[in-house]
């Protein structure tokens, strides 16, 4: 069984445009530096009072935090305790521990 080629030909739609590469360029003009405006000004502010409140809400939460701590604490310890065992005097000491090994090891 022989078969003859079947020749196609070719179509159009499927070729591509040829295209030589080179840019087109618009016309030629000179940059003008742009005219300094007050935005860099509104930013720097804008960033400046959000540090600042960032700063003071974190100010007010770490007080109020440590305020309801201590009347925790204050709750916790009993009155007759505190008066029944009055502080004579307090020492603290420094000490400095040194685990030592055995020769050899």
């Amino acid at each position: 069984m022989s078969e003859d080629p079947i020749e196609v030909a070719p179509d159009p739609a499927l070729e591509g445009e040829v295209v030589d590469g080179l840019p087109v360029l618009a016309e030629v003009r000179a940059l003008e530096p742009a005219p300094p405006s007050g935005l860099l000004a509104v930013q720097t502010a804008a960033a400046a009072v959000t540090g600042f409140v960032a700063g003071a809400a974190t100010l007010v939460v770490v007080r109020r935090r440590r305020t309801r701590k201590l009347a925790r604490r204050q709750r916790a310890l009993p009155r007759r305790a505190a008066e029944m065992l009055p502080v004579i005097g307090s020492r603290s000491f420094l000490v400095d521990v040194h685990l030592l090994g055995k020769p050899g090891e």
